[in-house]
């Protein structure tokens, strides 16, 4: 009986972290759609819209060492996120999308599409004879210090100019915050 009771404790605990994590990476996510969707149009039919979020996370790959390399505060960090970003990722943002969107955020997901993937996305930008459409892309977000989170973030056009940069967050209290932007890029 006593093994019984362990082994629900152990789960339930186990499901408490994971839907903990869940809920982290939801925020981080509705930080970035409030900072990046702030100026698109909200979505109406026949619109051509600007912004697609691609639905994989983006696994986080070597960049990442470099961005810890010219951070003070990453390298106190370093073993920590390195762990992190060693993982292959084969999750999307849809349970995120879920928990964002069900009963708050309303006008937020106004302006906000389904995820797509990159043959969606180029298909679409082929049906138009515009070239400003954008596919951000998040990479899974990486927690440490207990307060920090670092997330990677890319625009994708089918043309040139496309952008990227990581995103240091900072929880004050019970809200994320965006603290700082690190190795920005673009072509």
């Amino acid at each position: 009986m006593r093994y019984c009771f362990t082994l629900v404790t152990a789960f339930l605990f186990w499901m408490s972290i994971s839907n903990a994590q869940e809920n982290q990476d939801a925020a981080i996510l509705k930080i970035l759609f409030s900072k990046y969707y702030k100026n698109e149009k909200v979505i109406v039919k026949n619109r051509i819209q600007y912004l697609y979020l691609y639905c994989q996370k983006a696994p986080n790959n070597e960049e990442t060492f470099e961005v810890i390399q010219k951070s003070d505060l990453l390298k106190k960090f370093a073993s920590e996120i390195k762990k992190q970003s060693a993982n292959s990722v084969s999750e999307d943002w849809s349970k995120e999308m879920t928990f964002i969107f069900t009963n708050q955020n309303q006008y937020l997901k106004s302006k906000v599409n389904n995820c797509i993937s990159l043959e969606e996305f180029q298909k679409t930008t082929l049906n138009t004879d515009k070239n400003y459409q954008r596919l951000m892309i998040v990479s899974k977000p990486m927690y440490f210090g207990e307060k920090y989170c670092l997330v990677k973030i890319a625009f994708y056009r089918n043309i040139e100019h496309n952008y990227g940069c990581f995103l240091l967050l900072e929880k004050t209290n019970t809200a994320w915050n965006i603290k700082e932007l690190l190795n920005e890029w673009d072509t």
